[in-house]
């Protein structure tokens, strides 16, 4: 069986994708950060990592980013969630009784307008939604509550004070699939639609716009382009790009021009696109 690791414990929105992704009879493990989920990858102990990319409201985690490409990990999937994000505590509580919400900065972030009208809870920044979630239960925490996805409080036996809390509720976040090591040859299996690039270009007016017309000469549909510093030169970036195709050959076509333009070009990945 393949061992899943996650960012996250059981019950938070990570653990929803492994189960969603790979079947619930799936081994999963839980890690506090993404370094470790990368660390348990890199050591060979986990075949699979599932890793939050960007969400519709809190846009790009630009750090995620950096970890694939220095850790030379591979986009073999990626899948959708939508966001619920439900305020949980001890039962028999209200609101009123809360003084504190414990939950991962996203989370906060996404249920900001919400904590408006409750000016006595004090917002705190934790390391997981569903760890927060099982804290209150393990400890009995009074007076204290989660942002948590709905199964959390299932799981740790909690009562849910407030349902959907998030500020926009068509909240999305795009999750990615990574390995270390490829088991397949993605770039021969034609049923792939997706490619996620990394490139760097020569500082001069006009080259990316160049290399984005290379990109639709050849039919390929831009649906993320992100720019990272590199550190070790000033004021020069790194490009990361994701495209949609319907016929690989366009694909092909491109990566061979778009190898010639690159001053450093990478492929990421190559993949089904998550949105049917």
């Amino acid at each position: 069986m393949k061992k899943i690791a996650i960012q996250g414990i059981k019950g938070s929105n990570h653990y929803i994708v492994a189960q969603n992704y790979f079947g619930s009879d799936a081994k999963i493990q839980g890690f506090l950060s993404f370094d470790s989920l990368v660390d348990c990858l890199n050591s060979g102990d986990c075949d699979y990592g599932i890793m939050a990319l960007e969400n519709t409201i809190a846009g790009s985690i630009i750090p995620n980013y950096a970890l694939i490409d220095q850790n030379k990990l591979t986009i073999c999937g990626e899948y959708y969630l939508n966001i619920h994000h439900h305020l949980m505590a001890l039962p028999n509580q209200n609101l009123e009784d809360i003084q504190e919400v414990c939950s991962h900065p996203m989370a906060l972030l996404q249920c900001k307008e919400f904590f408006k009208q409750y000016k006595h809870i004090k917002l705190v920044e934790d390391v997981d939604t569903a760890e927060v979630a099982e804290r209150i239960s393990k400890n009995q925490l009074k007076n204290v509550a989660a942002i948590a996805p709905k199964v959390a409080s299932e799981i740790f036996n909690l009562e849910v004070l407030e349902d959907e809390i998030q500020t926009i509720k068509n909240n999305a976040t795009r999750f990615v699939i990574v390995q270390k090591i490829a088991t397949e040859d993605a770039r021969n299996n034609k049923k792939v639609n997706k490619a996620s690039l990394k490139f760097e270009l020569d500082h001069k007016r006009g080259s990316l716009a160049a290399m984005l017309n290379v990109m639709s000469d050849c039919k390929l549909n831009l649906t993320k382009i992100q720019s990272l510093p590199k550190i070790e030169t000033p004021w020069k970036y790194a490009f990361f790009v994701d495209v949609t195709f319907d016929q690989y050959e366009d694909y092909t076509k491109a990566k061979a021009i778009i190898e010639i333009m690159a001053e450093e070009f990478k492929i990421l990945g190559e993949y089904n696109n998550g949105i049917s």
